[in-house]
């Protein structure tokens, strides 16, 4: 793994000896910027910010992420972000022309502590959850994303000029947002079908038997019977129609996938209101292993796991499920302020180093 230039590490190499690492260092000396630049190179994204240049070190034109990825490590993924022309990706030597041909190598699946949120936090942290999880599965899925949101802003903008002669145009729109909204919408009911019964069992035994996890799609349009693509797009289309006086007050779309959530339910009532703080963590953490599980399941090759900063807030005994969760065939990347807060196996089991202000300050035999 190496980085230049992104975000406090102005040089860094470092080769992964242990299918475990475990970085130490206090907040704020780049801990969770090593564990965010596998993410990108895994996933493209970045959950902790949208902007590259964000990422890239302060007076530097761009920044690069390279790593050895693949069964046997013989794919070289990098990845440049640059102030200016955008982001330019290379796999074994040759510049790829889509950033998405650069995903599949590196499959990984974070857990940090913004992840906490998930169960109280707004729509917006759930439909992010479940677009990371989607976009494992299918890399196509970013590309959509990327198209929706472009139409859905530049449908907003017209909604907003409040200009004469402006129905035909929506009609297009609408059209297009309908065809691809949809495709949104059943990649994500579909994939919560497909965590749902691997995330149930992860609750009841982390829970020792005492909660039952159901997890419920809530889209941004009423989605009729049957579950048929063109079905449910002459729905979308339908609304976006039905709504557009009010939108036209409004000055936004009030109809779409941009309105999805998710409701995490525990013995059938919103986790939000009932479970307590560490309800909340079981239920993110069963989360969590239903998405490493199903990415393996998919793949046939396990994900790597980023732990960022987490540890400290799992109680002794779902730190022992976690690590009989991932066993011995996921490599695990963990960041934590305090040796202290892992339970002795982590501790024992893994490549220690420690960073300070983007340097690799120590690195443990």
């Amino acid at each position: 793994m190496e980085l230049s230039s992104f975000r406090n590490y102005s040089n860094l190499k470092l080769v992964l000896d242990s299918p475990r690492l475990l970085v130490l260092g206090q907040n704020g000396e780049g801990k969770s910027n090593l564990l965010e630049a596998v993410e990108i190179l895994g996933s493209l994204r970045s959950h902790r910010c949208s902007n590259d240049r964000d990422l890239i070190q302060r007076g530097a034109k761009s920044g690069f992420l390279r790593a050895q990825a693949g069964f046997d490590g013989d794919d070289e993924l990098v990845l440049e972000l640059r102030r200016e022309g955008g982001r330019r990706a290379q796999r074994n030597g040759k510049f790829l022309e889509r950033q998405l041909d650069l995903l599949g190598p590196l499959r990984c699946v974070g857990f940090s502590a913004l992840d906490l949120e998930l169960v109280r936090g707004e729509p917006a942290l759930r439909r992010s959850w479940l677009d990371r999880v989607v976009l494992q599965l299918e890399p196509v899925y970013g590309e959509l994303l990327s198209r929706y949101g472009r139409l859905l802003k530049q449908r907003t903008q017209l909604l907003r000029r409040q200009l004469g002669g402006q129905a035909e145009m929506l009609d297009v729109f609408d059209q297009q947002l309908a065809a691809i909204g949809v495709r949104l919408h059943r990649r994500r009911y579909r994939m919560l079908r497909r965590l749902e019964p691997l995330a149930a069992p992860w609750q009841a035994k982390l829970s020792g038997g005492r909660e039952q996890l159901q997890l419920r799609y809530l889209p941004g349009s009423e989605l009729v019977e049957p579950e048929q693509e063109s079905v449910w797009q002459a729905s979308l289309l339908a609304q976006l129609q039905m709504q557009r006086d009010q939108e036209f007050r409004l000055g936004f779309c009030t109809v779409g996938p941009q309105r999805d959530d998710v409701a995490l339910l525990l013995g059938g009532e919103p986790a939000r209101r009932l479970g307590s703080a560490g309800q909340q963590r079981t239920l993110v953490l069963a989360l969590k292993l239903a998405e490493l599980e199903l990415v393996k399941q998919f793949s046939g090759c396990a994900p790597i796991l980023l732990l960022d900063d987490v540890l400290a807030e799992l109680d002794p005994n779902r730190q022992q499920l976690l690590l009989e969760a991932i066993g011995e065939g996921h490599q695990c990347l963990v960041s934590a302020t305090h040796l202290h807060s892992c339970v002795e196996e982590w501790r024992n089991k893994a490549q220690l180093i420690t960073v300070q202000g983007g340097s690799l300050l120590v690195e443990h035999c």
